[in-house]
């Protein structure tokens, strides 16, 4: 029989992370290549995945990289071989994000919940059989405004749908990553963001037994405690290991298989010091599920600087992607 509970530990195999390439197209145009005056299209985007993902030796350091469904049935430059067969033969898992975006939550219309439930079931089985990923992910978005947002409704709906979403996906037999994400934006403060952490987890554990998801398939992608973005506070990053640490270890039981941090609009320093300071904490607090990374951003910026939409620049942008993947699975020795 197939354990998704061995593909689950892999996932967070020590010493490794994994990669967010799931960005949409839209994304991928708007928020990455145009962004940095780099031509937008079909063909872009595969170059712009092509620069990460075929970037050599990153089986050394990336267990899974996620994608999006273009990408699947999208070809590197140098083999020939459809993304997912190539990163297959490097020993990494691939990924896929399932959900459709955010839409207005009825019930708090400035909150979102996230649209895919429809279709679903077929959807993730489709993928199944056409790509064989091992692994969906599936982000919800949590916005805090004060003490008003985020309200308790919109949690536990987001928290309901993820659940049923990693319940079907294990069903279909793949790992579900589960992404509750804190958003940086706002100027709550870093405690503020604990306590929403410790209670969007609270909810999604619950949602999770309710929707009887095997807590042992299963992962979360979880947001530091930060200060937001507008608060004008730096935190420094014993604060935000303290803080993230104390809401996940308070929520999160001890039978999930892992953790993995999203960087969710830090720097690539900040990310790569905060994710060094919590995995030390969590070694002293023996913390009792590993944890690792799951970054896009914060391995993206300088190579795409350094691209620029250039083929020939594809050594020196993958030199400045691998010298941060490097750093990010050095933090995880810290």
């Amino acid at each position: 029989m197939f354990d998704l509970s061995e593909v689950a530990r892999e996932l967070v195999a020590k010493g490794k992370g994994i990669l967010a390439a799931d960005e949409s197209n839209s994304s991928a145009d708007q928020k990455r290549l145009a962004l940095y005056g780099i031509a937008t299209g079909p063909e872009m985007r595969r170059e712009f995945r092509d620069l990460f993902l075929e970037a050599p030796e990153i089986e050394r350091y990336l267990s899974g990289i996620i994608l999006f469904s273009e990408t699947l049935d999208q070809k590197d430059d140098e083999d020939g071989l459809y993304f997912p067969e190539s990163l297959k033969k490097r020993g990494i898992i691939p990924g896929i994000k399932v959900d459709e975006g955010l839409e207005p939550f009825p019930e708090s219309p400035e909150e979102t919940i996230t649209k895919g439930l429809i279709g679903l079931t077929e959807r993730v089985l489709e993928f199944k059989s056409k790509h064989n990923p091992g692994f969906t992910k599936w982000r919800a978005v949590i916005k805090i405004d004060g003490d008003r947002l985020p309200t308790t409704k919109a949690l536990v709906e987001n928290a309901k749908r993820l659940a049923i979403y990693a319940f079907e996906v294990q069903k279909a037999g793949m790992v579900p990553i589960v992404e509750p994400e804190v958003l940086l934006d706002g100027n709550h403060s870093r405690l503020r963001a604990r306590e929403v952490i410790t209670k969007m987890m609270h909810a999604l554990v619950a949602a999770m037994e309710d929707q009887a998801v095997d807590m042992s398939a299963v992962i979360i992608k979880s947001s530091m405690a930060l200060s937001g973005s507008e608060s004008g506070h730096k935190d420094t990053p014993d604060e935000v290991a303290e803080d993230t640490l104390g809401a996940l270890m308070e929520a999160v039981p001890a039978s999930i298989p892992g953790i993995v941090f999203l960087s969710g609009g830090q720097s690539p320093d900040e990310a790569v010091a905060n994710l060094a300071a919590i995995t030390k904490a969590a070694h002293a607090k023996h913390a009792p599920w590993p944890l690792t990374f799951s970054y896009a951003r914060a391995f993206q910026e300088e190579a795409l600087i350094a691209w620029a939409g250039k083929q020939e620049n594809f050594p020196v942008a993958r030199q400045a992607f691998l010298k941060r993947l490097k750093e990010a699975v050095a933090a995880l020795q810290a």
